[in-house]
């Protein structure tokens, strides 16, 4: 590989890079509101619940069994989250994964552009991912029944 070559690839690994944080940055942004409800809402009524269960009229099982009984819903509530950003993480990685597969062919055939390709294509499957994030999260917000209160209109 040449040295303008080597250097242009630097540099679309460097866009690549950018792409990434992109939608790394727009995920957790989006999602904040999902994770605050889980952090403070259900969290909070967690602790609540589980205080009461420490009665002295209660044997050790059942204190365990009623804060278990508490954790439930803040359980479900990040297994859900994990499984939807487990899901869409593997979408952006199978799809990275055609680019780059797309790419290795065309070096191979020692086709002009082919790291502009490459570029185009991972853009694409950022932008294509960064669209789904609104949909995730509504699914969340609905399964989770998270209720955002109405904008204020001044």
């Amino acid at each position: 590989m040449d040295d303008i070559a080597a250097a242009e690839e630097r540099i679309v690994t460097e866009r690549l890079r950018q792409k990434l944080n992109e939608v790394n940055t727009t995920a957790q942004t989006q999602l904040s509101v999902v994770q605050d409800h889980v952090k403070f809402t259900l969290q909070q009524a967690y602790f609540k619940c589980a205080y009461e269960c420490f009665d002295r009229r209660k044997n050790t099982d059942e204190i365990n069994n009623c804060v278990d009984y508490c954790s439930a819903p803040v359980l479900t509530a990040q297994n859900q989250i994990e499984d939807e950003t487990a899901k869409f993480q593997e979408r952006l990685n199978r799809s990275l994964m055609v680019c780059q597969d797309r790419y290795e062919a065309d070096k191979v055939q020692n086709k002009v552009g082919a790291i502009n390709v490459l570029e185009s294509c991972v853009d694409q499957s950022v932008q294509d991912s960064i669209k789904t994030l609104p949909h995730i999260v509504g699914q969340l917000k609905a399964s989770l029944s998270i209720i955002e209160p109405p904008a204020n209109n001044i």
